[in-house]
């Protein structure tokens, strides 16, 4: 296999296990808070072997006490709220809006793009997010409330994206730094949930639980190695098709597993999403093609006139 196709490989697997998530938190029987104390504790444990491994742990307190440890406590704010909300929306009921959420955060990251950073918005990307406001305009007037909860987790994982970019530090490298910020709150938590309520926790309570709980670590950070290595290795376009994977295996999930009602209101809303995000896809493609001709015509230029002066 080339390196280009075991690239959308790992990044498949990736979007795969992301996508169908959801069925592995509504199967574990923990409260939503105590999931997320677990996932942090055991995200923690996972990257944290996996650094001291590879020699490269020192970067974690480095990131943390350095200069820029504002941006990284805003961050492990952000991502610890986002990860909470989502394990509540899929135990709650709201898979289907968790999804939407994040079919919508790329739309949402244009537009923050050119409210802080002032990029320029192409006629694919304006029409993309047009629709996809429309889109939450069909279903706040048809459902008779606001996607509250996609609109949250699109709102606050565009931010996260643009501090992480900022952090200028790996991927394994500043999500540890985030937990090892978070993990004195989930330990807290946790021992208060064993020790200080009426039943204990959920960790030791039966063996099936206390063996799938650890297993929250390695669905947030195997799948994080995967796309990272993956996304090295395929081009940048087949990388913009492969993220929707991820939503769409949610939206499976929600309604063929979970059962969730997909009414009109959502098939208009998710059709108008699908458009956007088509258009925006489309635009990306053409952007690519464009600077990789522009490329092969300089290099191509500066060839014949590295031949002419010989």
């Amino acid at each position: 296999m080339s390196k280009a196709g075991q690239g959308i490989a790992a990044i498949i697997v990736a979007c795969a296990v992301w996508g169908l998530a959801p069925v592995y938190y509504r199967l574990v029987a923990v409260p939503p808070l105590e999931m997320l104390a677990h996932r942090t504790l055991w995200t923690l444990l996972f990257f944290g072997t996996l650094l001291v491994v590879q020699g490269r742990f020192r970067a974690v307190p480095a990131l943390i006490t350095g200069a820029i440890r504002g941006r990284v406590w805003l961050a492990a704010a952000i991502v610890s709220f986002n990860w909470g909300l989502f394990i509540w929306a899929v135990k709650s009921g709201y898979a289907i809006e968790a999804s939407l959420g994040y079919y919508i955060f790329p739309l949402v990251a244009v537009v923050l793009g050119v409210v802080v950073l002032g990029e320029r918005l192409s006629i694919g990307q304006g029409l993309a997010v047009a629709l996809a406001a429309a889109a939450v305009g069909v279903l706040t007037w048809g459902l008779g409330v606001a996607p509250w909860v996609a609109l949250a987790l699109a709102f606050s994982f565009a931010p996260y994206m643009l501090l992480k970019k900022r952090l200028d530090a790996p991927a394994v490298v500043s999500v540890t730094a985030e937990v090892t910020l978070i993990a004195p709150f989930a330990l807290g938590w946790l021992l208060w949930q064993h020790f200080g309520t009426v039943g204990g926790g959920a960790f030791g309570r039966d063996w099936a639980t206390s063996w799938l709980l650890p297993i929250t670590g390695l669905i947030t950070g195997g799948p994080l190695i995967l796309f990272s290595w993956g996304a090295q290795r395929v081009r940048l376009s087949t990388l913009g098709l492969t993220q929707y994977l991820n939503p769409t295996l949610q939206v499976f999930s929600a309604v063929v597993i979970f059962g969730e009602p997909f009414t009109v209101w959502h098939r208009i809303a998710f059709g108008m999403i699908w458009a956007g995000l088509a258009a925006y896809s489309l635009e990306s493609w053409r952007q690519e093609r464009g600077r990789q001709e522009r490329a092969a015509r300089s290099a191509a230029a500066s060839e014949a006139a590295s031949g002419t002066a010989l």
